[in-house]
């Protein structure tokens, strides 16, 4: 292998390693990411409901360990914040309680929302070969009636990715955790309005626990509601990688077409 060959396909091999010492050398990854909601294009539901933060959600971090790097995802603070900011774009009148037993004492309302993360998972430049960082959450929002009975919990995932920049990682990962954070807000603003219990709050009715039949007989609440990608991924380039999107996310779209059991 020619001397120039052997350099270029070193360096090559050396980047991974290099970035990681030297994130290791400053102490790893701390990011704290904070989004800002752009102003949403949706009819507010003229209602009042409540909005409860349960400790894990507002205390949420990630932290783990990848190749000697220390990384740490603070998400509480900012979630919450954005879900605020979500309920105020979709809800006319929304009040916040420090738990569920205060809202089910609170007069007038018609359904208490209950937010929580479930999952928070990451990929870097280096698994990327170097060309982005990408981000997943997974979300759980419990809908509960003003008495305090669970009437459904909805799943949405939120994607989102940012082009990985020289040698940093806390601006692209913070980047591409923001813009996951913004599509899941996009998906429950456009296609919460679509589900029965957004139906009935439209109308100004109180939620209640739908009874269906299970296989043994017995009844229950609504089966769990899976939220499905509103927009078509973007294409490929010539490498196969889809591109990631810019640091903003657009207006929420018009829903996609139902598919049978989800959103």
């Amino acid at each position: 292998m020619p001397a120039h060959d052997l350099i270029r396909s070193f360096v090559r091999l050396a980047l991974p390693v290099t970035a990681a010492a030297a994130l290791a050398a400053c102490g790893g990854v701390q990011i704290k990411p904070a989004p800002t909601l752009p102003k949403a294009l949706v009819q507010t539901i003229p209602t009042r409901v409540g909005l409860v933060f349960p400790g894990d959600m507002k205390n949420f971090e990630h932290n783990e360990t990848r190749w000697g790097v220390d990384w740490k995802i603070a998400l509480g603070a900012g979630h919450a914040q954005l879900m605020r900011d979500i309920f105020k774009a979709e809800f006319d009148q929304v009040q916040e309680f420090p738990d569920l037993d205060a809202a089910r004492a609170a007069p007038g309302l018609k359904a208490v929302f209950e937010p929580r993360i479930e999952q928070y998972s990451f990929v870097t430049a280096r698994e990327t070969g170097g060309r982005y960082y990408a981000v997943t959450i997974r979300y759980r929002i419990n809908l509960y009636t003003p008495t305090g009975e669970q009437a459904d919990t909805f799943t949405l995932t939120g994607y989102g990715n940012a082009l990985a920049k020289g040698m940093s990682s806390g601006k692209p990962l913070e980047f591409a955790t923001v813009a996951a954070m913004r599509d899941a807000a996009a998906k429950f603003l456009v296609q919460f309005p679509e589900q029965p219990a957004g139906a009935q709050l439209a109308k100004n009715e109180a939620v209640v626990v739908e009874k269906v039949a299970s296989a043994d007989g017995t009844t229950g609440a609504a089966d769990m509601i899976e939220t499905v990608p509103i927009e078509e991924p973007k294409a490929a380039d010539a490498s196969g990688v889809p591109p990631p999107p810019g640091p903003d996310v657009p207006t929420p779209a018009a829903p996609v077409t139902p598919v049978a059991g989800k959103i």
